[in-house]
């Protein structure tokens, strides 16, 4: 199977979910999507994050981006499990599960995406078959994969961090600049290397040279 890397097309794929069957690349249409899988149904770490990811769902459909889970549990059990995702999200804020969670209970899917756990020898089911890993794509509607993240079964996803690399490739599509460390909505850029001096200025008229080959600019009014 060939290895998924950044640009590659995100395979389609036909699925049952809890919203029910989908085409994935139909489904995703002409929006960005965050496809992200967790080991299990009924897991402590995986509550927490659906949780979540549910209070902050507004947030990525400003930046018209769909979410999609996955897990290796059925249809039914999804749903069984939503209602704990709802009780715990509900102790700090309404909650309401209102993205599809894909069933992959034979890892047809977990697979084609390189997902499975092959490190954890604990993070299996009753017949040793592996869970998946904390795995994210970002995908851009044109179906290249933009961003991968890969966290172990143990350790939960910083959501902060995905929302900021999500404004990040956002960003630097809309403007020819790419992100410095840290950089967060609102910070400055920096200006592309392939710009010329005289490209830069008619694009960015105030930017500052920090060294010969560091440009930064501020978006505002951008």
């Amino acid at each position: 199977m060939p290895t998924l890397r950044l640009g590659s097309i995100a395979p389609d794929f036909e699925a049952d979910t809890t919203d029910g069957p989908i085409k994935f690349h139909q489904w995703a249409g002409t929006s960005w999507v965050m496809l992200f899988s967790h080991p299990g149904d009924f897991t402590p770490v995986c509550t927490t994050e659906l949780a979540d990811i549910s209070h902050r769902l507004p947030e990525f459909v400003s930046r018209n981006v769909k979410v999609i889970g996955l897990s290796t549990d059925n249809v039914q059990s999804h749903n069984e499990w939503i209602e704990d995702i709802i009780e715990i999200g509900n102790k700090t804020a309404p909650t309401c599960v209102e993205y599809p969670i894909i069933a992959d209970p034979d890892r047809d899917i977990s697979r084609l995406y390189d997902m499975l756990d092959e490190q954890d020898e604990t993070n299996v089911d009753e017949e040793g078959l592996p869970y998946t890993i904390r795995t994210i794509f970002i995908i851009d509607p044109l179906k290249k994969i933009r961003a991968m993240l890969h966290y172990p079964a143990s350790v939960g996803r910083d959501f902060d961090e995905v929302m900021r690399i999500i404004d990040a490739l956002l960003t630097t599509d809309k403007h020819q600049v790419m992100t410095p460390s840290n950089w967060k909505k609102g910070d400055d850029v920096v200006i592309h290397p392939s710009l010329s001096n005289e490209e830069a200025r008619k694009l960015f008229p105030s930017y500052t040279t920090q060294l010969p080959y560091l440009r930064t600019t501020s978006l505002n009014g951008q």
